[in-house]
């Protein structure tokens, strides 16, 4: 009987002493990175990037379907204008969240981010534009970005902004999931947010590895296996199988399966700027450029469609792994450390500091320590972990929204906040109705005369060149010959008075702006494109020589012709020094 009853106990208790063991295994199985080569890798990362974009850049979405001619791939030369990457979107942007976690901390809320992401000033395209409106407009993150009240949650945008999250987390690709979940949630969801921390999580590795399949794999591992962006890359990786030596063939098999023009079936794709699409030319790069920088880039670019985002992704994590120290002197020799990119406060020396200070403590955040040796060398020690990704959960089968708003308090900390009309309350099929509700939402005293039908009178949201948003109302003449006013009378405040109004024609189209007070013309100009940055004109009138007095002020509509003849108006107001204002 013993016998008999020995067996079970001993394996039970070999059962938990093996995995005691694996726990202890789990637990010593550390990687270390000296501060230094940290230092050199990191500073490498953010120049792959502007290398990577400044090379693109003059190919943008020129070819979309068909692969970039060779002859058609610019040169580069140690003179490169590789400053055309401060000024660019793909690293800016990212920016905006380095400085968020610099501010307040690597747990700052996503209601925060979402706040610092509103008052960014620089113009937007695509799943950010999408995002920050809808975050100007009051809808707070995660509701931002959800597929009920955003139309383009699958786009490229933060798989090219997530460099950022790989950079500052070493070794650790779980923090890379989780800012993933606080910046990416700002303006994608589904795809758009695994896409960038796949991206994000091949930084993260570069910085132990050069091998493009470990990179590959350590990007799958922290996004949902069953995701449409995980099949991707498994497809892109059996079609260089199959093909290993001719990059094209794969590339066919690419616009075959995501280009939205060739596979109608394509789920929640805006067509050429479609994460899985442009994912697949980063996969591709890699695979095919064997590791050559320059070959790795150049396929990547000549893949097409937003082919400087997908060579700066690619720029970024290869040269990672090589570190700055071993670039070559065309792509370092002409670099500016002074020049700021663009809205932000960063130059690159700035830059490279907080990123040490964020990446410092991400290290000790995910269970890792900053130790000096006997050596006297600063080194980062780093538990090896598998990350755990995020439940799938895509954009085509998203639960209901959360509800989440920002309050009236957090409204007034954004610069930019568009208060918008309820559009029930504006609905009229009459448009002179239509834009008298308008003018009763958004400057209430003003009174309207008859509109014609054309060009949809009422309510506009109006996008300004410097990325700004007005709450604005169109007008448009009833007939030839015969303007639309907007009036109102009033006592004009003591005071230096001033009417404040913003106006902007229709693209390619025109109108006389006239402003008369007690019927005398103060004001006639015609409104049109000749200024090229917009069509938004900003107007302060002084109303001295009416101080005091009751007037009507008149903004007339006139038609100059009859071809977009509609006007835009916003911010009317009229105001004092004294403090008073209409």
């Amino acid at each position: 009987m013993k016998g008999k009853t020995m067996f079970p106990l001993c394996r039970k208790t070999m059962t938990v002493a093996f995995a005691a063991m694996a726990a202890a295994t789990a637990i010593a199985e550390e990687r270390t990175l000296a501060l230094d080569e940290y230092r050199d890798k990191m500073k490498a990362a953010w120049i792959g990037q502007m290398v990577g974009v400044s090379w693109g850049q003059p190919t943008e979405f020129k070819w979309k379907d068909e692969i970039i001619p060779a002859t058609n791939v610019p040169t580069w030369r140690s003179d490169f204008p590789l400053r055309m990457a401060y000024g660019n979107d793909d690293l800016y942007v990212e920016m905006t969240f380095v400085k968020t976690l610099e501010d307040y901390g690597l747990d700052a809320p996503i209601r925060q981010a979402g706040i610092d992401f509103a008052n960014s000033e620089y113009k937007l395209w695509c799943a950010n534009k999408v995002g920050r409106d809808n975050l100007r407009r009051g809808i707070a993150p995660p509701d931002s970005s959800h597929p009920r009240y955003h139309n383009r949650s699958n786009d490229i945008d933060y798989q090219i902004e997530a460099d950022y999250a790989g950079i500052i987390a070493p070794g650790c690709p779980q923090e890379v999931i989780r800012l993933g979940n606080v910046f990416g949630r700002l303006m994608n969801y589904g795809d758009g947010v695994w896409a960038g921390q796949f991206v994000g999580a091949m930084y993260a590795e570069a910085f132990f590895t050069a091998d493009v399949n470990a990179l590959l794999d350590a990007g799958l591992a922290a996004i949902p296996a069953e995701s449409d962006y995980a099949q991707m890359v498994r497809n892109v990786r059996q079609w260089h199988r199959e093909e290993p030596k001719d990059w094209t063939k794969c590339w066919e098999k690419v616009r075959a399966k995501y280009s939205k023009n060739f596979n109608r079936e394509m789920r929640d794709s805006n067509g050429a700027i479609d994460v899985r699409l442009n994912g697949a030319c980063i996969v591709l790069g890699l695979l095919y450029g064997e590791g050559d920088l320059d070959k790795s880039m150049v396929i990547s670019m000549r893949c097409g469609w937003d082919s400087d985002c997908n060579p700066s992704n690619v720029g970024g994590i290869l040269m990672t792994s090589r570190g700055f120290k071993s670039l070559d002197a065309k792509y370092v020799e002409k670099i500016d450390y002074v020049r700021k990119f663009s809205f932000t406060a960063y130059d690159l020396p700035t830059l490279f500091a907080v990123c040490e200070k964020l990446a410092r403590q991400v290290v000790v955040r995910s269970g890792g320590r900053v130790e000096t040796g006997a050596d006297g060398v600063e080194r980062f020690v780093i538990p090896a972990r598998k990350p755990v990704p995020d439940p799938f959960i895509p954009s085509w089968k998203a639960p209901s929204p959360e509800g989440s708003r920002y309050t009236s308090e957090e409204m007034s900390r954004q610069r930019f906040a568009v208060v918008l009309p309820d559009p029930e309350k504006l609905d009229d099929p009459d448009p002179t109705v239509r834009v008298q509700k308008t003018l009763n939402e958004l400057f209430p005293g003003w009174k309207t005369s008859r509109n014609a039908p054309d060009m949809k009178p009422g309510f506009v949201l109006y996008d300004a060149s410097n990325g700004r948003q007005f709450a604005m109302v169109r007008t448009h003449p009833p007939k030839r010959g015969e303007a639309v006013t907007l009036s109102r009378t009033l006592k004009v405040p003591d005071g230096n008075p001033v009417l404040h109004f913003a106006v902007a024609n229709s693209s390619g189209g025109d109108f006389r702006l006239v402003v008369r007070v007690d019927g005398t013309d103060i004001l006639s100009t015609v409104v049109d494109d000749s200024s090229k940055k917009s069509h938004l004109r900003m107007y302060d009138i002084s109303l001295q020589p009416w101080a005091g007095r009751e007037v009507k002020v008149e903004l007339a509509n006139e038609p100059t012709g009859w071809l977009n003849e509609a006007a835009c108006w916003g911010d009317l107001r009229i105001t004092a020094n004294n403090g008073q204002s209409d």
